[in-house]
């Protein structure tokens, strides 16, 4: 079940780690989410395009070079 306090919009996420994270970055990220995994975290409401934190994190965290190999 989703917590709507853990999501966040891009703009929100960018805010939250900036020098990290960046707008065009996510929106890459989301345009490609059916082939990198994103969609798990990823919250839909009308036009607009919500993130999971919980779920964002756990993504990040296999995204890492390490769990990969």
């Amino acid at each position: 079940m989703v917590d709507f306090k853990n999501l966040r919009t891009i703009r929100q996420l960018v805010e939250e780690a900036p020098g990290i994270l960046t707008a065009s970055k996510l929106r890459w990220w989301v345009y490609k989410a059916d082939e990198n995994g994103l969609k798990v975290a990823l919250v839909r409401i009308g036009g607009r395009i919500y993130f999971d934190t919980e779920a964002f994190a756990e993504w990040l965290e296999s995204m890492r070079e390490v769990n990969r190999m």
